[in-house]
């Protein structure tokens, strides 16, 4: 049967390839991006999480069966959280209503394995707990600082969402209206994000000692949306709060038991 997704990100990367395979598989996808979709809206503004928001009502008709949540930035700066905290929770609470009219309803997002490293604290506290204007000054913060602190803000803004992603995906507003709710942590995958790391065979090298991949190691676009696909279908229907690791082996390697 053929189903209504939306996926942000849809130009490029895992967002492109995502739109893609699920087109092959007979079903309507509305993309968004900042250029080159469907639906053209900045997720690190307001004012572009609501005409999300409202262009996907109405191009929609006012009803969808998936919402996917891909779009992201890597960026050491504060653009970063923005988009991949703030543009990620607007996109999937501003759409939930439009999930209330499908039979079999999903939701998923993309987290990444960086959120396995130490965050910053501050900041992380400042996205869970507090407000975006603080959060973001303390982004802007790090942002100033050196390419350590720098370095802190991609993964402490996927470690907001991934627990952002948890306490959401048991309450009445999801698992209660039969919405699965669960994002994907993908290792390192070859899209234009991390381009600039493919063409450096130093900066490959640092990465791969960063994120070991025992299985398979750095892979394309495809395999996460296949996992996208699956989990925005009919036929999960009991996935909730999940984050799952498409990442060759990386959480298995730096938590080893400690997840259990």
């Amino acid at each position: 049967m053929s189903r209504t997704y939306v996926v942000t990100g849809a130009a490029s990367g895992i967002g492109k390839s995502t739109s893609e395979l699920l087109t092959e598989q007979g079903h309507r996808v509305i993309g968004t991006d900042l250029r080159d979709a469907e639906i053209v809206a900045d997720l690190s503004t307001a004012s572009g999480r609501e005409q999300l928001v409202e262009e996907v009502t109405r191009v929609s008709g006012g009803g969808v069966d998936a919402v996917l949540a891909v779009a992201g930035l890597a960026t050491p700066n504060a653009a970063t959280v923005a988009v991949n905290f703030y543009g990620t929770v607007a996109t999937l609470e501003g759409l939930r209503p439009l999930l209330l009219r499908s039979p079999s309803p999903r939701a998923v997002a993309v987290s990444s394995m960086a959120a396995l490293f130490p965050p910053d604290e501050t900041l992380l506290n400042a996205l869970l707990d507090g407000s975006e204007t603080e959060a973001m000054a303390r982004a802007a913060e790090l942002e100033a600082g050196d390419a350590q602190r720098s370095s802190l803000i991609y993964g402490t803004a996927k470690r907001a969402l991934s627990r952002w992603i948890r306490r959401q995906a048991p309450t009445a507003e999801w698992a209660d209206a039969s919405i699965p709710l669960n994002a994907v942590a993908p290792g390192v995958v070859y899209t234009p994000m991390t381009a600039y790391i493919m063409s450096d065979a130093a900066a490959r090298s640092q990465v791969a000692a960063m994120v070991p991949m025992p299985l398979n190691g750095f892979f394309e676009p495809r395999g996460v949306a296949t996992l996208l696909a699956w989990l925005t279908s009919e036929d999960n229907a009991h996935l909730c709060g999940q984050i799952i690791y498409i990442d060759g082996g990386s959480d298995a390697v730096l938590r080893g038991d400690t997840v259990f």
